[in-house]
């Protein structure tokens, strides 16, 4: 059931009718585009399978957006949790507006957390753009403190729209971890998140449009101009143009941008040269009414759909996850996993690499008795080897990494790419997306990017009677850790205090 609302200290905010949007959907008409031109060449022959290419890099993630809005005729359908403003997140909206100029019809959904009222005037500036429409998905009210809306408003502008989709003229779609900012994409020199998107391009487009249009014609998502309630007008779109525009041309001679217009992505995707693997494919999701609606309502859930799959493992199951907090019921499905004989193993953030600790501290609830379930657990090392810093150069060379990936490998015939976590948050309050994919290609090629990682770049932890150990080999020499790998005494007590917070279904 739903936590209610309750006013507190004048923090209730109460936001405007949302019965003035007008619904509109994805351009179905669009074969006779470049790009659809282009894709038709390639799905001849393919009896209704769709086409797709891993961006594991962050230059070439970005790259490929980049170079799709370039090559946009008819619409850019954006979605996402986090648009940043930094060097990334001025990029993409220069490139949108580019676009838009050029008489593309630009829908872009994003989640309130991206915004607060210092970027309110921006989002309104670039909305005022008549080939952009910027929607907000589940809005706090404006002219009132988000700390006190937390609490006024908690079990509803907590519930958030985690979901990440990029589709160009309804042709070509990347779906995937990235939000938008310079850590997703190797631009921040301090941190690099591992992260995974895909490229796909078929029926699977279609299928990513139409959840698309369910978010953008959901009540949960509003106008920017009936939420802030001001038309900024033409001048301040032009001056936010140029703004954007004479940023970017600042960047052209920045490691970042010179990497982006050195990728080989960039011609591939110009001349459309890159080889797809292909395979059937479903878009798995939750119902944007999954937000407002009580958390039995098991038909709006993503995770509904997915058990269907895990159902019918047969040998093993490979995880990617951030944030991994199985709960009680993940817990009892990994177990019954094991007991079936298979394989079940985990790739995740240690305390020294993730960026959320209250994360790690309900990981740590369940750490010792999924090994004793017979689950693998490895945690990825927040440092490269010296030999790794020496062969990175320009974007990517930071020293610290942090796995950020929601992805996962059945029998190394299907894998799972999208934005779900395992965890309470992505499985129960916020809403997701992801393609299940069935190539066996695929599935190989990142079974075999987990077991590099495994290997070259995790801890691996074990128990010893009811001691935790974590064993990390680099360069021939093995190393036991009996505490958490890098972090200090006071990290690790923060860690455990939080361990005793009752707040797992907000991890």
């Amino acid at each position: 059931m739903l936590i209610p609302s309750f006013p507190l200290f004048g923090g209730r905010a109460s936001l405007p009718a949302n019965d003035g949007r007008h619904d509109s959907y994805a351009f179905r008409d669009t074969d006779d585009t470049s790009l659809g031109k282009t894709v038709g060449t390639k799905l001849q022959g393919q009896a209704g399978e769709s086409g797709f290419y891993l961006l594991s890099g962050g230059v070439d993630a970005f790259t490929a957006r980049a170079a799709l809005a370039w090559r946009a005729e008819r619409s850019i359908d954006a979605q996402y949790y986090l648009l940043h403003d930094d060097l990334v997140g001025k990029l993409f909206l220069d490139m949108l507006l580019k676009a838009a100029d050029r008489g593309v019809r630009v829908r872009l959904l994003i989640d309130d957390m991206a915004l607060d009222a210092n970027k309110d005037a921006g989002a309104a500036a670039v909305n005022a753009h008549p080939n952009i429409e910027i929607r907000i998905f589940n809005p706090f009210g404006r002219g009132v403190s988000r700390w006190l809306q937390f609490l006024s408003r908690f079990g509803d502008v907590t519930r958030r729209m985690h979901n990440k989709s990029f589709t160009v003229d309804n042709q070509v779609t990347v779906i995937g971890g990235r939000n938008i900012g310079d850590e997703y994409f190797e631009a921040n020199p301090d941190l690099i998140f591992g992260d995974l998107d895909v490229l796909g391009i078929g029926p699977v487009v279609d299928e990513v449009s139409s959840v698309f249009d369910l978010y953008w014609n959901s009540d949960s998502s509003y106008p920017v101009e009936t939420l802030l309630k001001r038309n900024p007008g033409s001048e301040r779109l032009a001056e936010a143009q140029q703004g954007l525009s004479d940023f970017t041309a600042r960047q052209q001679d920045t490691v970042f941008l010179e990497s982006l217009t050195g990728s080989p992505l960039l011609e591939l995707i110009r001349d459309w040269s890159f080889e797809f693997d292909w395979g059937h494919a479903e878009v798995l999701y939750d119902d944007p009414a999954k937000v407002t609606a009580a958390r039995d309502q098991q038909h709006l859930l993503l995770t509904t759909r997915l058990q269907t799959y895990t159902a019918e493992i047969k040998t093993e199951l490979l995880i990617f996850s951030p944030y991994f907090v199985p709960g009680a019921e993940g817990l009892e499905t990994l177990t019954r996993l094991c007991e079936r004989g298979l394989r079940v193993r985990v790739i995740t953030n240690s305390l020294a690499s993730t960026d959320v600790t209250v994360v790690h501290a309900g990981y740590a609830r369940y750490r010792k008795r999924l090994l004793r379930a017979g689950v693998e657990l490895y945690e990825l090392d927040k440092t490269l080897s010296r030999a790794k810093r020496r062969q990175k150069k320009g974007p990517g060379a930071s020293s610290r990494a942090s796995l950020h990936a929601k992805s996962f490998v059945i029998d190394r015939q299907r894998l799972f790419i999208g934005s779900l976590n395992l965890d309470p948050r992505s499985m129960v309050e916020n809403t997701e997306i992801g393609i299940m994919i069935e190539s066996p290609p695929m599935a190989k090629d990142l079974s075999a990017g987990f077991e590099r990682i495994a290997r070259e770049a995790s801890f691996r932890v074990d128990l010893e009677g009811n001691d935790l150990h974590w064993h990390r080999q680099t360069q021939g020499e093995k190393r036991v850790f009996t505490n958490e790998p890098h972090t200090g005494f006071w990290r690790r007590f923060a860690v455990g205090l939080q361990r005793l917070l009752p707040l797992e279904s907000q991890l």
